[in-house]
């Protein structure tokens, strides 16, 4: 049985707390290990990786559309080293928390440590609320934008049904991830949802390139500026899937590692999503603003086909990715989260899943919900709360001299880390949430006069509408 292990943890210097794995003689142990528990680097890594693929990958060449080249590729690399930064300050914030309360002997061997009760811990239940509000939000329409997907995506495999039906259809599908009890548990998944999401971004890529560009293609963006705001803040969803990384941090063995595998991760994202974006947009140029789901435009064939079925696939594990922290907050609001009752735990989830299903029914816009989230939600929660946090935690000189982890060296030090801060919520504020906001209401508000909310059959082909 594995056994329980925290090294010593000396004031103002975080060594390690490290779980070591325990052997075992049986082959079956070992292949139920391999297949369902994770905890290490490379877990971490693969979870990091196919959860931001996979947000908006299907989605980047229309926001391309909406910026232009240039702006599309700068954009994503700012926010790529921004989220990478973002997330760094979670995990020294994650860190100081952990490590105060296990000198004050709190085991968390069987609790799962959350971003609210890391804000809980350093500054107090203001902001404990502050960040149960918005990291819960944005993680129930992570989770419905992830519902919208697989209807959005099965559509082009077959239209007999409308999207509106596929979207009950998942949603019952969806709901099995009632049974999965953690992060621990997604170790293959996370490994093969990176797969698909690689062979996705470059069967786009190929494709584009392959099919070339449509006659007349224009690429003509940005044209306005609700559409250049509304394609920035869907690549600043891309780089926020930060709602799930305390808990992706818990189930690791070694997690102060786990900055340094987000950057890595950012990094491998970059170099499948700028590709396939800038190849879709190549190839269909100013098209793509009347089709935010890049599969559409692509030839139907055996590759797309392919293509669909894996993107469905990982947009299952990511609902579950998305829905697993907000089954960790409604256990332990109802007192089931200590429970070994697999059954037991999932019958108590079930209210979690139900809203998520009729949100998911009510806005099946698969693009400009993305950048609505992305604005209103994602700003706050994953670019301008952590900032704010850290420099708070640390405002005092005690807390400086005593932190766990102190700022890099190549920074300057503290001041260097606080220029940071600033310059990354006055940013995300003003262009994310100011502008931001503004133009992703406006186009998603477009969408609704469009389509209504309870219509029959939602984008139906006109012979089935």
């Amino acid at each position: 049985m594995a056994s329980e292990k925290v090294e010593t943890v000396i004031a103002g210097n975080y060594v390690e707390m490290e779980r070591e794995e325990g052997s075992s003689k049986s082959t079956e142990s070992k292949f139920s290990n391999f297949l369902w528990h994770g905890g290490s680097v490379y877990d971490a890594w693969f979870s990091c990786a196919s959860n931001q693929v996979a947000q908006v990958l299907l989605t980047l060449p229309y926001s391309f559309s909406q910026l232009g080249l240039l702006s599309g590729i700068l954009f994503q690399l700012l926010y790529g080293l921004m989220g990478s930064w973002t997330a760094y300050l979670i995990s020294v914030l994650y860190v100081e928390y952990r490590t105060r309360k296990e000198r004050e002997k709190v085991d968390f061997r069987n609790h799962v440590i959350q971003w609210f009760e890391v804000l809980d811990g350093l500054l107090g239940k203001y902001w404990r609320n502050i960040g149960l509000l918005f990291n819960c939000t944005f993680l129930v329409f992570g989770s419905v934008i992830q519902l919208i997907a697989c209807a959005s995506n099965i559509y082009y495999i077959n239209d007999n049904l409308d999207k509106r039906t596929w979207t009950y259809i998942f949603g019952a599908c969806c709901a099995t991830t009632v049974f999965v009890p953690s992060f621990h548990n997604y170790r293959i998944w996370s490994f093969l949802g990176l797969m698909m999401t690689s062979y996705t971004a470059w069967y786009m890529t190929i494709a584009s390139l392959i099919h070339g560009q449509i006659e007349e293609v224009k690429h003509s963006g940005p044209t306005t500026m609700v559409l250049y705001f509304t394609g920035a803040t869907n690549i600043l969803y891309t780089f926020g899937g930060h709602a799930v990384t305390v808990e992706i941090m818990h189930a690791m063995w070694r997690p102060q590692k786990f900055k340094l595998i987000y950057l890595i991760a950012t990094l491998y994202v970059l170099t499948s999503t700028l590709p396939s974006a800038s190849a879709g947009y190549w190839a269909f140029g100013g098209l793509l603003l009347t089709h935010s789901n890049a599969l559409s435009l692509l030839p139907k064939n055996g590759y797309r086909d392919t293509a669909v079925i894996l993107m469905l696939i990982h947009q299952f594990i990511t609902f579950g990715f998305a829905c697993t922290p907000l089954y960790f907050v409604w256990e332990k609001f109802i007192r089931v989260h200590d429970t070994k009752s697999v059954l037991k735990r999932a019958l108590a989830r079930l209210p979690v899943v139900i809203p998520i299903w009729f949100l998911a029914i009510i806005f099946p816009f698969f693009g400009p919900i993305n950048s609505t989230v992305g604005s209103l939600l994602v700003s706050f929660t994953v670019y301008i709360i952590p900032s704010l946090a850290h420099m708070i935690t640390f405002s005092s000189a005690s807390a400086r001299e005593n932190a766990v982890e102190r700022p890099p060296p190549f920074l300057g030090g503290w001041v260097g880390l606080y220029c940071v801060n600033i310059f990354v919520m006055v940013w995300v504020f003003v262009v994310g949430f100011g502008f931001g906001g503004w133009a992703s209401m406006l186009n998603f508000i477009r969408q609704i006069d469009s389509f209504g909310l309870f219509t029959k059959c939602y984008q139906c082909p006109p012979h089935k509408a």
